[in-house]
Formats: structure tokens, C-alpha cells, sequence
């Protein structure tokens, strides 16, 4: 395929929009809706994707998927934090901006260009009220090293978000504190006095403000999410997107979970996640607001696979829990493992309740589905929007004919690149890091290698010798997509 065919085809998943899709949408713009994005949440971990109740409980996740869609094929674009959610917002790969591996650092600046399009300006330019709650970890200000002790302008306030309460980067992070709008919430004075040792090691920054509590972080955060949808009404369409810490370590059940599921404190940290959920169909339920809202459900990447050692995330394991399901590896890795994701929505009179898809999807998607739903054109790809798809008939439960998305391309956290078509997925084994910077559990992860996953979804047979032409072609399609 060259450049020319790339462009049409991929063009052609926004375009190719049914009368009856499109009349769908005219006869349902502007429903509220809430996007929940959970953190290291792997395909495996909810009864609705085959988890064993004996191992974990998720009646709240799996009552989204009941009254929804349930999708199979639903991927991110990199398998590590910062570069999912900055794709999820702005419909266009991290990888085109200078972060090509890695995530962003808790003092980097922000990732999105204030005059780039974003999920939450379209929508505000709608008339939508919007907010962001939970784990941010797209960074603020525009200085080399954010400091929190300055307003954190730009932020999200000026990427179209009204409201913004949020943990920087996790909530083991050396910041210790919240964010509300441009500030640290409850900020006292610009005095810095580092002490104790963060989760990862590093001293606390000491911000002269209300230090965070591990264990009550998903509180705090659903407690946010859930005033501030108290104070919709039916009058306005409004944007929520929640981003709840779980279940990303350090592994933090609260109080009122420890102890309930069968494989230790990571399957209590899942239950708080679905709790979470539980709250906000509550919430939406209570004001009479479910009926008009769509609710998106998903996983910024796969969940992290531990097998040994005493971290709770082995102890799940070998406890029966398998958080990515039969998928190849977990988070950070270029296996699926790392990029399928659960994936649900919950539409009321529009998705058909307890529906599967088997459609290839991806979460850079969001932007020009979303647009789609509220009738707004996106700009020319060169100037956003670059890699969005348009798959708003997938959630109306409608049959497809062709593919919406002719290909799709992932990178790992070491900047390893991957391009699916079809049933083929091609690893071009070139990190962006130097290889002695790839950890040794992903040294496989560094080979040119080619699966078929429709024969082998686990990923556990490399045919590139057999198919070199497939191979070829699909390094040529990479190739020329990464030089638009």
C-alpha cells in the first residue's frame, strides 16, 4: 500500500459513516458524556472478559458491559501512561511529538499544544460543561521544570477543561499533593522543605500544602468526580473525564476493600476500581442523567505481569489471577498483552445492551468518534486529529461491512514500534532507546517479528521467515506513516 492508498483508506473510516449512523447522531447530539480511563488496567481483570469470581468481584464494570457494547479488539497506542492519554485527547500518536518513548516526568511541562484540538475543546466549544478528575500525567506550565509552588498555567484549563482536579503524575509520586485548576489545592506559601522518602525512592518535594494519603486517593478522587457531576443538571451537556489511580501501583486498597478478594491486596485494589464505577452509575442514576449520557469505560494499557517476587501484582498471579487474560506479556512490552484493553460503553437507546464487537478499535479513536457523535467536522489532518478514526457506528451496535480502521500503530516503552492490518501484526524490534537501556525482561521485545493473530493471538509463533512480502509491506506501510 503507498502513502496515497494509506490516506484514502484511513480517510475513509471517518467518511464512511452510514444515513443510518449519521441519523443516529443527528437525533442524539450532545448526550453528556463520561469517559473513565483506568490506570494499568489489563484485559483480563473483570468478570465480563473472564476473570474468576473466586478471584475478584466486578459486578459494577461488568453492569456497563451488560447494558452496553463489550469490545474484543479495543487497543491503546503505546503500552505506557502518558503517551495513551495525550493520543486519547488529541486523536493523533504520542509518537509524533518529542516523546517517543517513556512517560512524562511529574515536573515536565505540558505535553498538549494549547492551539491543538482536543476531546475536551470540541466539546466545549459545544456548549458542554467539562472537568477532568484523577491521574493526570500530561504535565503543566511551560517552563523546563514545572514548579508547583507558581501557577500551573497552561494546563487544562487551557486545553478546554472548566474544572480540573487531579494527582499529577501517580499517587506514589514525589509531590505528595492535589491539583484544583492552576494551583495546588490548599497551597499555604511558595516554601519547599523535601522530607521522607516517596514510593519510588525519591525524596517528597515538601509543597507547604495538604499532603496526599495513598490509601485514600480513589476516595478523594470519586469523591470529586462525583460532587462535581452532582452539580449537572438536564439543561447543559457536560464532559467528564475520570481517571482513577487504580489500579497502578503502589497497590493501595482502601480500608473498605481490604481483605475481599480471594488474591491479595491487588484484587482489593480492583474492587476499589469497580466501586469507583459503581459510584458514578449511581450518581448518574440519582439525578435522572443516565438516560442521556454515554459512558465510556477503558484502560490506558495493559496491566503490569508479575510472575516472582513479593510485589502484589505476583502474588495475584500465582494466586490464579491473570490480568491480561491469554494475552502476550503486560504493560511497557510491545505484546498485546500491553495494548488490548477492556473496552465498554454504556449509551442508553442507542448502544444495543449486552452487544460484543469484534472491531478493531483503538483509543486515539475517541476524538473523531466523538466529533461524529456532535456533528463537529474535525480540522484537516495536518492540522489535528492526524490519526483518529471515526468508529461511532461500532457503538451503535451497527454490523460493518469494511474495517473502520485499515491499520494501526503501537510503540512499547522502550520506543519499539508496531503496526497492525488485518489479521497481521509486524514488530519492527528498533527501540528508540539505546538497547542497552531495554530492561532484560523485554530483550525479545528487540527482533523483527511478525504474527498472525487471528491463528495466533498469543503471539507465540514468529512467521516472518514464511512471509517475508507481508513483512515487507507492512515495514513500508510503518515507514511512510511515521514520515507524514
Amino acid at each position: 500500500m503507498n502513502r496515497r492508498q494509506f490516506l484514502t483508506s484511513t480517510t475513509a473510516g471517518v467518511a464512511a459513516f452510514s444515513p443510518q449512523s449519521r441519523a443516529a447522531a443527528d437525533s442524539a447530539k450532545h448526550p453528556n458524556i463520561v469517559l473513565i480511563l483506568a490506570d494499568d488496567w489489563g484485559y483480563g481483570s473483570a468478570n465480563c472478559y473472564g476473570a474468576d469470581k473466586r478471584h475478584i468481584r466486578t459486578p459494577n464494570i461488568d453492569r456497563v458491559a451488560a447494558e452496553g457494547v463489550r469490545f474484543t479488539d479495543a487497543n491503546t497506542p503505546s503500552s505506557i501512561c502518558s503517551p495513551s492519554r495525550y493520543a486519547v485527547m488529541t486523536g493523533r500518536y504520542c509518537w509524533r511529538t518529542s516523546l517517543k518513548d517513556g512517560v512524562l516526568s511529574v515536573f515536565s511541562p505540558l505535553h498538549i499544544e494549547t492551539d491543538r484540538l482536543t476531546m475536551a475543546s470540541l466539546l466545549k466549544s459545544q456548549g458542554y460543561r467539562t472537568a477532568a478528575v484523577g491521574k493526570w500525567h500530561l504535565g503543566y506550565g511551560s517552563a523546563a521544570r514545572t514548579d508547583y509552588t507558581r501557577p500551573l498555567t497552561p494546563g487544562p484549563l487551557q486545553i478546554g477543561f472548566d474544572y480540573h482536579f487531579a494527582i499529577p503524575q501517580n499517587h506514589g509520586d514525589v509531590t505528595g499533593i492535589y491539583v484544583e485548576n492552576e494551583s495546588v489545592a490548599g497551597l499555604r506559601s511558595a516554601k519547599v522543605t523535601p522530607f521522607g522518602k516517596s514510593y519510588y525512592g525519591r525524596p517528597y518535594v515538601g509543597i507547604d500544602a495538604p499532603q496526599r494519603t495513598n490509601e485514600t486517593a480513589m476516595e478523594v478522587l470519586t469523591n470529586h468526580a462525583v460532587d462535581w457531576l452532582d452539580r449537572q443538571d438536564d439543561q447543559t451537556p457536560f464532559f467528564l473525564y475520570f481517571t482513577p489511580v487504580a489500579v497502578h501501583e503502589p497497590t493501595t486498597p482502601s480500608a473498605a476493600t481490604r481483605g475481599t478478594s480471594g488474591v491479595g491486596p491487588y484484587g482489593d485494589w480492583i474492587h476499589d476500581l469497580d466501586h469507583s464505577v459503581g459510584r458514578i452509575l449511581n450518581i448518574l442514576e440519582d439525578k435522572g442523567l443516565a438516560k442521556d449520557t454515554l459512558l465510556i469505560f477503558s484502560s490506558d494499557n495493559g496491566g503490569v505481569l508479575l510472575t516472582n517476587g513479593d510485589r502484589p501484582e505476583a502474588v495475584a498471579y500465582r494466586a490464579g489471577l491473570r490480568v491480561n487474560g491469554d494475552w502476550r506479556a503486560g504493560k511497557h512490552s510491545i505484546y498485546q498483552g500491553g495494548f488490548r484493553v477492556p473496552f465498554m460503553v454504556r449509551w442508553p437507546g442507542r448502544s444495543p445492551a449486552g452487544a460484543t464487537c469484534d472491531e478493531t478499535i483503538c483509543l486515539v479513536d475517541m476524538l473523531a468518534t466523538v466529533a461524529a457523535i456532535t456533528g463537529q467536522p474535525l480540522p484537516p489532518r495536518d492540522k489535528g486529529a492526524e490519526d483518529s478514526v471515526n468508529v461511532l457506528p461500532t457503538l451503535l451496535g451497527q454490523k460493518i461491512a469494511q474495517p473502520l480502521r485499515q491499520s494501526m500503530i503501537s510503540h512499547s516503552a522502550d520506543g519499539i514500534f508496531a503496526i497492525r492490518q488485518g489479521p497481521w501484526k509486524f514488530i519492527e524490534g528498533k527501540p528508540s532507546v539505546p538497547p542497552n537501556r531495554v530492561p532484560a525482561l523485554r530483550k525479545a521485545d528487540m527482533a523483527r517479528q511478525l504474527y498472525n493473530l487471528k491463528d495466533d493471538p498469543a503471539e507465540q509463533h514468529n512467521v516472518i521467515d514464511a512471509h517475508p512480502e507481508i513483512a515487507a509491506g507492512l515495514q513500508d506501510l510503518l515507514s511512510t506513516t511515521r514520515g507524514k
